[in-house]
């Protein structure tokens, strides 16, 4: 079953879905500065674009280009930024 998220007024949206009995969603985030919160461990893959990612304990954004990932852990938070639009691939670890 897909499910349609949409966060932020529409400037992220996403779509989730289960593989393998995993849950994943795939999405977009638009030009911005966002905050997610985890509740459980998160892998994030960018796709296409580049998204800055702050994650729990940094001091300051670090960039993720397409092709990269990023690991947050539960219970948790990241903030990102997006220059220009970006795809994404999230694993619920």
């Amino acid at each position: 079953m897909l499910k349609h998220n949409t966060y932020f007024e529409g400037k992220v949206q996403s779509v989730g879905f289960e593989r393998n009995g995993r849950r994943l969603t795939a999405g977009v985030i638009d030009v911005g500065e966002f905050h997610f919160g985890t509740e459980a461990p998160e892998r994030m893959t960018v796709i296409s674009g580049e998204l800055w990612a702050k994650l729990p304990g940094a001091s300051e954004h670090r960039a993720f280009p397409a092709g990269t990932a990023f690991e947050v852990p539960s219970k948790s938070g990241f903030d990102v930024k997006a220059h220009a639009p970006v795809a994404y691939l999230c694993e619920f670890l």
